[in-house]
């Protein structure tokens, strides 16, 4: 390529999402959401005690759009998204950068979604060797037309449920019957997405041990002979639904003043059925979560 051929500008090219609204297709309506998703790179993230950490994002960015414009300049999401790159991420400074998405588009909604995978060092039940546990969380990031920011904290927790009801029939074999039963039990998960309150913070690690004083059971990284046993006992001792989960997480997250309000979709994938055991419960705030969810099988 010639060297004139790399510097040309970039005025003299033609730009079809700026042509207007007689270019437009199919009917002029506003668009709710219009952006990019799943573009990555690694950001930097405070951590609670642990100082910064590097993790590869998966991003999302989407803006409104409104009646009469053809479109939004969609590489202006990434460009200004890498502006910030260098900066240390936490919900906070999404306002920042959706601030800027806003004025820089044009639009009266702007939202971002950032999707990690996050470690924390978690010590075995009895045998004292640790091993890092690796949970799926989000930042997200929204600005209404209002422009009322919203910060949300996504968190996956997987924890085992012993179900009480197979626990009882298998006591009842041994006693009545003399027959050795092992009762079921399955790997489960609890999607919690907690929306913070204005001026607290709400750390990852906050979730995590929000999460496990909720329910105790949560899967295990390193395990030994001794482990597997504290293990088994743990869970004859936290006998559970899926019901009985749902209102232990409310519970815990109902209590905490950091969280404003908070959403929990638990799925516990059945040993037993060849289907899973579901349940959404919210705060109940108004106009806050509204306890849907469109594919439970999502979370498997």
């Amino acid at each position: 390529m010639k060297e004139e051929e790399k510097t040309i500008s970039q005025e003299g090219l033609p730009d079809p999402q700026n042509s207007g609204s007689l270019a437009i297709q199919g009917a002029n309506v506003p668009i709710m959401q219009v952006g990019m998703s799943d573009f990555r790179l690694p950001l930097r993230y405070a951590t609670k005690g642990r100082g910064v950490m590097t993790l590869e994002t998966s991003v999302t960015g989407t803006v409104s759009l409104a009646a009469d414009y053809k479109g939004v300049n969609m590489s202006r999401i990434m460009r200004g998204f890498y502006r910030f790159e260098d900066r240390v991420f936490t919900p906070e400074l999404l306002e920042e950068i959706l601030r800027e998405m806003k004025e820089e588009l044009g639009s009266s909604r702007a939202r971002l979604k950032l999707s990690f995978s996050y470690p924390i060092l978690k010590e075995s039940l009895r045998s004292g060797l640790t091993g890092w546990q690796y949970y799926d969380a989000a930042f997200e990031g929204s600005i209404d037309d209002l422009d009322v920011f919203t910060r949300i904290v996504h968190f996956d927790y997987v924890y085992s449920s012993a179900c009480p009801c197979s626990a009882e029939l298998s006591e009842h074999a041994k006693n009545h019957r003399g027959v050795y039963a092992v009762p079921h039990s399955q790997r489960s998960r609890a999607r919690i997405s907690a929306a913070v309150a204005r001026g607290s913070f709400l750390a990852i690690e906050d979730l995590q041990q929000i999460a496990l004083s909720a329910v105790p059971t949560e899967t295990q990284v390193m395990v030994k002979r001794d482990d597997e046993q504290a293990f088994a006992e743990l869970n004859g001792e936290h006998l559970m639904f899926v019901e009985d989960a749902a209102r232990l997480f409310f519970e815990k997250l109902d209590a905490d003043r950091r969280i404003a309000d908070f959403q929990v979709v638990l799925v516990h994938m059945e040993s037993l059925h060849s289907h899973d055991a579901v349940a959404v419960v919210n705060k109940g705030v108004d106009k806050g979560f509204a306890a849907t969810i469109e594919d439970f099988r999502s979370l498997r």
